[in-house]
């Protein structure tokens, strides 16, 4: 059975996004960079939003010839795994290994668990929360950089409270932390 990862780089005060919707803060170093693809590497499938998806399509065209070994690491890690983009409103995506699903079906999610080897994640602030809200999140990776931005999209659910239990952290040069948990099943909503 496969397990369902959110992972998620927020400022310090918990936000992923300012209030303008950049995110630019967050761009990770190469070491933090490397440390990312490590996580990712064993990813099957990512379960995306219509916006997060738009974000990372970026990966399935970009050229990669002039760039880090890490960027273009990223590139190819992203490129081999399935994507499932939840959306009402796009009509066709433009990567490949994808398929759309209008609406994020519980217990379809369930299934690909179940029925998955590889583990899957899924991206995106409030695509999460909702997994989150239906216990089906096992593992949370935060990456939390050393910016306070005040306001804009939170990373986590307002009303949710679920326990977690430290699984690893990692401290980085640039002053980035990495928090891995495991998610409790015992969530209730506040």
């Amino acid at each position: 059975m496969a397990n369902l990862i959110y992972s998620a780089i927020a400022s310090l005060d918990g936000y992923v996004e300012d209030t303008e919707g950049k995110f630019e803060w967050a761009a990770p170093d190469d070491e933090v960079f490397a440390f990312v693809n490590e996580l990712e590497r064993p990813i099957g499938t990512y379960l995306y939003g219509r916006r997060m998806y738009e974000t990372m399509v970026y990966w399935e065209t970009v050229s990669t010839a002039d760039q880090r070994p890490v960027f273009r690491d990223f590139a190819e890690i992203w490129r081999a795994a399935e994507k499932v983009v939840y959306s009402r409103t796009l009509q066709t995506v433009s990567s490949a290994r994808r398929r759309i699903e209008r609406d994020f079906d519980i217990e379809e999610v369930r299934r690909l668990k179940e029925t998955s080897g590889p583990d899957i994640t899924i991206g995106g602030a409030h695509l999460a929360g909702q997994a989150i809200r239906a216990g089906l999140v096992d593992e949370c990776h935060l990456f939390l950089t050393p910016i306070v931005i005040g306001a804009g999209k939170p990373a986590l659910p307002e009303d949710v409270r679920t326990p977690l239990e430290l699984m690893g952290e990692r401290r980085f040069a640039s002053g980035v932390v990495h928090l891995h948990y495991r998610v409790s099943v015992d969530c209730s909503f506040i």
